[in-house]
């Protein structure tokens, strides 16, 4: 738990500091100096200006005559701390954990509009606003803190439902962290986890707006012009909370922020996006796959891991009878195999041979296959790219697309490919994260077949070689600048054209280089002019996913092996085969304009 709130608190601060934050800004600023106190004595002339603020009358008419006829008491008195900085704040964080995970079942169950939440928070800004411009309605709006007893709380009431309004309209702006929250507020199924992480992340988006508000309060509390302005500050203020909420109304400020570079999506990757982070969000939604946990990735024998979460948020399926969706209910009595792949990935691909050979021997006997596509990249969303490749592996069995990867999570799923099995009864018993250990599997699949049906005949195993395919060679690598691993050379920089050199020194096993000008992105990497790519890798062939229109030179220890013809979304080309595993230093010559993804060897 406390990792999950790590992850909760970090992913609040990269939300507060992006670019969808930026139009609440200057109003968190001047709402932590428009309340107009210090600490200390206040000047004479600064007494007569409150009083004349608040609507009383000055002892002596105004300006400096008031001061000199004014009673000593009220020369020196000493004003209240200004808290309106936390009480913005402590607004935002009550509207942010309070509607994000009750706000859909409050609305449901008071039958309102799914964006009166919205409505509200513009309200409130509205009334802020003029609160700041016209004293009385100010007044009105503390009126409902009067009666609570702490000193000044009740002189900070609009200050708090001004946190309350910005906790409302700026919710949305999030990443994965968010996504995970808000589905469980949406769903109505609240844990622990769900709390905590909610909270932390509503502490983490406070910490940079409250500094904010601060920095407002001193420039408000030293700089003389403030205080000597400090009407027109409010006045200024006001207008401010006014236009924002105008600007908000009319999607004015959505064009503001698209226009704006995502500086913080890079960090926001790393962290809500990372392994560490997928393992803890994974799952949060409900208790029903926390038996998972029971399992033990390629166990030695079958475990009973709780009843097998169900298939949703399915984009669409094929390869069923009128493209129809299959219930896992519907086969109870059946042996099922969950398969979570990707069309393009090499180790998914190298799976897919047994999976044929395990339908063909089993089917009769009860196994039914189901392969879940959760995509790695924005391609292998797209059904059309995921028909056609499943149709060149020969992949017969249904497919459901999981485009939005709840499926993937509904399972705590890290891993393409993996193998859940399901019983007659619906009871998760085995899986198995990536490649190798074939015949553990199909020693679980015969096992469970027999536990269904104890008078089936079983073929003899299907024989395939059973070894594991993942020992001692170069692994998957992505061309990401946020996921790459055995680079060296000129050190990548993110999302723009630039130029890079290779390294004078050989490279070592598993490492790669770039030379001429790339661009390194998150999800793959654009050749420009001179584009070269150098990779010392140890298999038996060597495969990229490429996209594009374009010409690829490939050269193996120096010398020209093949060149590839490029053409259309991204596919898997096979760059070198050889009859046996060996080391080599692989080089690619790139046209312009084409886009690599991700290495994989075999």
């Amino acid at each position: 738990m406390l990792t999950l709130a790590l992850i909760g608190l970090l992913g609040g601060l990269i939300t507060a500091v992006s670019p969808c934050i930026l139009p609440v800004l200057p109003v968190v600023f001047l709402a932590g100096g428009t309340g107009g106190e210090g600490t200390g004595r206040a000047r004479p002339e600064e007494a007569a200006e409150r009083r004349r603020m608040e609507g009383r009358p000055t002892p002596a008419g105004d300006g400096a005559s008031a001061v000199l006829t004014a009673p000593a008491s009220e020369a020196t008195v000493r004003t209240p701390r200004n808290r309106r900085p936390y009480a913005v704040v402590a607004g935002l964080v009550v509207s942010f954990a309070f509607f994000t995970l009750l706000g859909v079942t409050v609305i449901s169950a008071l039958g309102l509009p799914q964006d009166i939440l919205r409505y509200i928070g513009l309200g409130l800004l509205v009334l802020i606003g003029l609160g700041l411009i016209f004293p009385p309605v100010e007044r009105i709006l503390e009126k409902p803190f009067a009666r609570i007893p702490q000193r000044q709380v009740n002189k900070e009431g609009s200050a708090f439902a001004l946190g309350l309004g910005l906790g409302l309209l700026y919710v949305p702006c999030a990443g994965p962290v968010l996504a995970a929250i808000t589905v469980a507020g949406a769903r109505g199924e609240i844990s622990a986890d769900i709390v905590v992480l909610t909270l932390s992340f509503a502490l983490g988006t406070a910490v940079p707006l409250l500094v904010f508000a601060l920095a407002g309060r001193r420039v408000a509390e030293r700089v003389a012009a403030f205080r000597k302005r400090a009407r027109g500050l409010r006045i200024i203020a006001g207008s401010l909370m006014i236009v924002l909420a105008l600007g908000l109304a009319f999607d004015v400020t959505a064009a503001i922020q698209r226009s704006l570079p995502d500086y913080t999506s890079g960090v926001q990757k790393k962290i809500e996006d990372s392994d560490t982070a997928r393992q803890q969000l994974s799952g949060l939604y409900d208790d029903s796959n926390k038996e998972l946990s029971r399992c033990q990735d390629g166990a030695d024998e079958l475990r009973s891991c709780g009843q097998a979460p169900p298939l949703e948020g399915i984009d669409s399926w094929f390869n069923t009878p009128g493209d129809k969706p299959v219930d896992l209910r519907s086969l109870r009595g059946k042996v099922t195999l969950i398969d979570f792949w990707t069309y393009s990935c090499i180790n998914c691909q190298r799976a897919v041979p047994h999976l044929q050979d395990w339908e063909r021997a089993y089917k009769d006997a009860g196994l039914r296959i189901i392969g879940v596509h959760s995509p790695e990249f924005a391609f292998e969303k797209k059904r059309s790219n995921v028909v056609s490749g499943a149709k060149k592996l020969g992949v017969t069995w249904p497919v459901a697309l999981d485009n939005k990867l709840t499926t993937w999570d509904n399972y705590r799923n890290r891993f393409w490919p993996a193998k859940y099995l399901i019983d007659a009864q619906g009871t998760v018993r085995y899986f198995k994260f990536g490649e190798g250990e074939y015949d553990k599997t199909e020693k679980m699949i015969r096992e469970l077949l027999r536990q269904a049906d104890p008078t089936v005949a079983l073929p003899k195993p299907t024989g395939r070689a059973m070894d594991d395919l993942t020992a001692g060679r170069t692994p998957e690598t992505y061309l990401s600048n946020l996921r790459i691993r055995g680079y060296v050379g000129t050190p990548l920089v993110d999302d723009k054209p630039s130029l890079y050199r290779f390294p004078k020194e050989p490279l070592p096993v598993n490492k790669l280089s770039l030379a001429g000008t790339w661009t390194a992105g998150y999800e793959h990497f654009t050749a420009g002019p001179d584009a070269r790519l150098a990779f010392t890798y140890r298999a038996t062939n060597a495969n990229l996913v490429l996209a594009g229109t374009g010409k690829v030179t490939v050269l193996v220890d120096g010398k020209v092996t093949k060149t590839i013809n490029v053409s259309g979304s991204p596919t898997l080309h096979r760059l070198t085969d050889d009859d046996e595993a060996r080391t080599a230093r692989l080089e690619l010559r790139l046209d312009q304009g084409l886009e690599a993804y991700a290495f994989t060897f075999g």
